[in-house]
């Protein structure tokens, strides 16, 4: 599979690992990108023809229907937009914990559902999703957070598994700490978006089905491939270690 001459549709466009996606998609040939954005106002400047604005709340059906009716020619959709609400198990706030939970899951559920008649129609069509990580186990300082991308990556196992049966391919993107607002004001040394948005799609044009695109993620995979548990203990260790600073 190759991007080139393809039409992406990309959520959360508008920063971050979703604009960087926008553009590596364009550097590698797409005849055409959608961009969703909450605001098509704040949407940055691509500077190209191939790229065409769409608003694009998540949580919003009504934004959902008319994506969906603008976008008919979609042959890959990538599902970029999620939030992240900081809090631990016990004192994370809980409409946080729902906001995690109702954009990185539910909400995803309903674009996928709602593009799935559009992509059996076109062809060589598949679906991105970013997870995390934190699917294979739970950072204690974003306890919600990686609830929701479990939940999001399991139900991604589901849809591949279930719309293998129509020849659309699923991809589930694990990345661990990357250089992006959501990050901000970390201090281990992050990949940028660039980097990863660049591995991400050569992984899928690979056909990757599993993707971890950073080496932060990298090692974290290698802890847990090695024992579960050797990961549970590095998520402890930075958590005790977040709290004496």
């Amino acid at each position: 599979m190759k991007f080139e001459g393809k039409t992406v549709f990309i959520t959360g466009a508008n920063r971050g690992i979703g604009n960087a996606l926008a553009k590596a998609c364009l550097k590698r040939g797409a005849s055409k990108v959608y961009a969703g954005v909450r605001d098509i106002k704040k949407i940055p400047q691509f500077d190209d023809e191939r790229i065409v604005p769409v608003t694009l709340d998540i949580t919003r059906d009504e934004d959902l229907m008319k994506a969906v009716s603008v976008a008919k020619d979609t042959q890959i959709l990538i599902n970029n937009a999620g939030t992240l609400n900081p809090g631990t198990f016990s004192d994370g706030n809980i409409d946080g914990f729902r906001r995690d939970m109702e954009v990185n899951f539910f909400s995803t559920i309903k674009i996928m559902r709602a593009f799935v008649p559009i992509l059996k129609k076109n062809q060589d069509c598949r679906i991105v999703n970013i997870a995390s990580i934190a699917k294979f186990t739970n950072f204690p300082f974003i306890a919600g957070y990686s609830a929701s991308k479990a939940a999001l990556y399991s139900i991604t196992q589901a849809a591949r598994i279930e719309l293998s049966q129509y020849n659309i391919v699923v991809h589930a993107v694990n990345p661990g700490a990357i250089d992006t607002d959501m990050n901000r004001g970390q201090k281990m040394e992050m990949t940028s978006p660039v980097v990863v948005a660049e591995s991400i799609l050569d992984e899928v044009e690979n056909e990757t089905l599993d993707i971890i695109p950073d080496k932060i993620g990298k090692y974290m995979f290698s802890l847990w491939q090695e024992s579960p548990m050797k990961l549970e203990e590095a998520a402890k260790n930075m958590f005790l270690s977040s709290k004496k600073t």
